[in-house]
Parts: C-alpha cells; sequence; structure tokens
C-alpha cells in the first residue's frame, strides 16, 4: 500500500491531464467554512463522551462476538436519533476467532509467570500445555544462521521496536519462519516501544506448507529478561498454555452507514470513517473507537453547522478491519457500481492532528494542500505522501483518492492492541480537533468544483 500510495502522489504531481488548481484560491473560497467548522468543533465534547459510552458499556468488541453486535446496535440507534440520511448496516460474514484461557510459564533458569497475550488466529497448545527450551533469536535472519537449534524448541523475536511497518513482519510471520526451523511454537517481543508489563497482541498468518505452530506475544520487559539470560548461557525452559480457537468462520457482523445525502451530485459518494471493532482486550478507545466517533462527530457537526454538502457525506463503520478486513472488502464490492469520489480514514488514533497522509491524483491534491493550510490556523498540518488507510485501501486501489488523518503518535504504540487501549489515555480536546480536521476535509471535498478524467 505504501508503494501504491507514493505511485498515486507522484502521478498528482505531474499529471498532464489536469493543471494543478490554485491551493490558495480554493483555501480563500473556504475560509469561512473553516472559521466556523474550527469554532463549533470546540463548543462541546460529544465525541469523547460518546466514545467513554461505547468502551465502557460494550468493552473490547472483537469481530464474532455479542460486544461488537452491541455496540453497532448502539451506534444505529444513536445515529438514528442524530437525524443522518439513509442509517443503515449492511450485513458482513466474519471470522470469529476466541482467545480462551493462555499462560506461560518459565520453568528454568528460576520459576516466574510471563506477561503473555496469544496472537489473534493462533492454534492451541495441546491441552496440558506445551513445555520446550526457548531458543532467542533477534530477527528473521538469525533465526536462519541459527536454524539448526530451533528443531523441537520454543522461538523467541526478541525484536526491538523500529517502526510498526517493519517490526509488525515479525508478528505476522513468526509463526511460518520458526515453524520452517521444526520450532513447536513461537513467541516474540510485543511490537510497541514501550511496556508497563503490558504485551500487545495483534494478527498473524500461517501458510499452508508448513506446521501451524502456536504463537504469541510477551511483554517487553520478558522478552528482553529472557535475551539476557540467553546472552548468559542460560537454558530458559518455558511452558506455553494456549486454548485459542476459531469458533466460526461465517459469524455475522454488520457496516454502519449513515448520511447527508448530497444537494446538487448526490451520487457522487465521499466515504469516510473508522472500524467499530477492537482486539479483545482494553477498551478499542483509540484503536478505533475514537476515529469512529470523531468521524460522527464531524458529520454531525456539518449537519448542526446548516452546510449544505453537493456530494453524499457518507460515514462508514467498518467491521472486522483486525482480524481479517470483511467488512472493508464486503463494503467495496457491495458498492462498486457507485461513484465514489474521494475517502478519508481515520485509524492511528485521536491524539492532537498534524495532519494528513495523501494518495491520489489531482484536483484533490490541490484541495488536500488547501484544507491542510486552512487547518493550519488550528496548528501546523502537514500533508505527506502515503495510505490513507487500511479499510479504504480498496477504493484508493480502484483510483480514488484519499487521505488518512495524522496524529501525534509518540505515545500510539505505547497502548495499541494492549489491555491498555482505555478512554483514560485520551483528552477531549485533542478529540475535537481531530473532528474539526476531518469535518473540514470531507466537507471541501464535497463542495469544491472539480472535474475527472
Amino acid at each position: 500500500m505504501k508503494r501504491l500510495a507514493f505511485i498515486f502522489f507522484l502521478i498528482a504531481c505531474s499529471s498532464p491531464v489536469f493543471a494543478q488548481q490554485d491551493s490558495a484560491k480554493l483555501a480563500g473560497q473556504y475560509r469561512d467554512a473553516a472559521t466556523k467548522i474550527l469554532a463549533s468543533s470546540m463548543q462541546d465534547s460529544l465525541a469523547y463522551t460518546r466514545l467513554a459510552e461505547l468502551c465502557d458499556r460494550f468493552g473490547p468488541r472483537l469481530s464474532g462476538t455479542p460486544n461488537l453486535e452491541r455496540a453497532i446496535d448502539w451506534c444505529l440507534e444513536k445515529l438514528k436519533a442524530d437525524g443522518f440520511d439513509n442509517v443503515r448496516s449492511e450485513p458482513v460474514k466474519v471470522p470469529y476467532w476466541i482467545r480462551g484461557d493462555e499462560s506461560c510459564e518459565l520453568l528454568q533458569p528460576r520459576p516466574k509467570s510471563l506477561a503473555m497475550l496469544g496472537l489473534g488466529g493462533s492454534v492451541s497448545t495441546p491441552p496440558d500445555g506445551l513445555t520446550a527450551e526457548v531458543l532467542v533469536v533477534g530477527d528473521f535472519e538469525e533465526l536462519e544462521q541459527r536454524s539448526k537449534e530451533a528443531n523441537g524448541k520454543i522461538v523467541l523475536f526478541n525484536s526491538p521496536f523500529t517502526n510498526y511497518g517493519e517490526t509488525v513482519r515479525i508478528r505476522v510471520l513468526g509463526a511460518q519462519r520458526a515453524a520452517k526451523y521444526g520450532a513447536v511454537a513461537s513467541l516474540i517481543r510485543s511490537v510497541g516501544p514501550f511496556s508497563m508489563n503490558t504485551p500487545h497482541t495483534g494478527g498473524m498468518a500461517y501458510a499452508d506448507s508448513l506446521p501451524k505452530i502456536p504463537h504469541a506475544a510477551l511483554s517487553l520487559e520478558d522478552a528482553e529478561m529472557l535475551s539476557r539470560m540467553s546472552k548468559r548461557g542460560e537454558k530458559i525452559v518455558v511452558k506455553l498454555k494456549m486454548s485459542g480457537k476459531f469458533a466460526a468462520d461465517s459469524a455475522l457482523s454488520r457496516n454502519v452507514i449513515a448520511e447527508i445525502k448530497g444537494t446538487h451530485k448526490p451520487d457522487e459518494i465521499i466515504a469516510f470513517g473508522g472500524h467499530i471493532d477492537s482486539w479483545d482486550v482494553g477498551q478499542g478507545a483509540m484503536d478505533d473507537g475514537g476515529g469512529c466517533l470523531v468521524s460522527w462527530q464531524a458529520l454531525k457537526l456539518i449537519k448542526q453547522l446548516g452546510l449544505k454538502p453537493k456530494r453524499t457525506l457518507r460515514l462508514v463503520l467498518w467491521t472486522n478491519e483486525e482480524n481479517g478486513m470483511r467488512g472493508a472488502k464486503s463494503y467495496a464490492e457491495r458498492h462498486a457500481a457507485e461513484k465514489h469520489v474521494f475517502c478519508l480514514e481515520s485509524d492511528a488514533g485521536v491524539f492532537k492532528p498534524t495532519g494528513f497522509s495523501f494518495a491520489g491524483k489531482e484536483p484533490f491534491l490541490s484541495m488536500a494542500k488547501a484544507v491542510t493550510g486552512l487547518l493550519s490556523a488550528m496548528q501546523p498540518m502537514k500533508l505527506s505522501p502515503g495510505s490513507p488507510g487500511a479499510d479504504v485501501a480498496p477504493l484508493v486501489e480502484k483510483g480514488v483518492s484519499g487521505v488518512g488523518l495524522l496524529v501525534d503518535g509518540t505515545k500510539y504504540f505505547w497502548y495499541h492492541h494492549t489491555h491498555a487501549d482505555t478512554m483514560d489515555k485520551l483528552n477531549p480536546k485533542e478529540m475535537n480537533e481531530c473532528v474539526a480536521a476531518i469535518a473540514l476535509m470531507v466537507y471541501v471535498a464535497s463542495d469544491f468544483q472539480f472535474q475527472l478524467p
């Protein structure tokens, strides 16, 4: 996706078909709307209070669970009460993985209960658990160099966090690489730069050509401890117990949709939102309940201000982003015949906004530059090439231009996919600033004049 986004960005900057529109002129045209949106977005904390209710009432919202479906019912009820057009849900078949009971006990060189979380989609151990010596490696390359030592052992990948896109490869592919050399299970150092004994879960993948072995994450602290023991030449033995399993690959969930119908071109769609599902730990407050609620509040703000978008603004709360992407795929297939002209996703947390990632072409590049400039009245903003997000990726791959909301990500991966993804980490003012950024971007996209090839 990153490569695709960069190609789109280059096309946008050099397209011979349409000359770049004057971003300054566009900014001037929408300065009054920007002033109204920026001021009005700070007048209440509804996005924050609704998110708190969602998180506190329903808790984590893993695909296939009653928690998620009750949360979706709640969203539909509130969206209808807000008076939006065409509020509805659309069925999506999703996988349903259950974590079950799990533990990881250090037996040698001393007894200790290790902080761990099974990785989403992992197979279970035998009912009585699995006891084996641990081979600690830093990365895939070191495992390959020491492949003869892996047979019959549990491989621990103690890979320091660099950035999410790079380090997450260990989580996704670790079980495959370890199984290739005869390992009976695999562990990873959690994918995050900081920990308070808080392991991170997340998705992983198996290869049909290799044995499926249990795969789990340890806290940063415990992974580092085992690594130090290994470097001292101590024998490390652990007992791993996991009972995770897929209950079904066809549980029923739903995407949620609400609209403000366009006044002039209602058949042209601006799709935006976040994903309503989460992992089964924490509350899914910033990943991605926050993205859903700031997008929802952006639509509500546009309605409250009496702004009349020429194109249809469509809020989408996608299901099953975390462990299947079925919501995004279902939406793209179901609405393939519709004319989507722009998209936006918020799935990077709801801290202080810093700008947008952009993938697409003119005239939306100039439009996004203009909006970014207008938002700089609130605080400095940037526009960078990059993927708008996973749930809008099927639209972007078909040529729809889009942006992803960027925020101050200093602490996002401290909490991401952990028990610490909870409401107390969020700030109402920063969430309101995210609302303002989204509201202005989608409103201008729905209103300004352009022609596509």
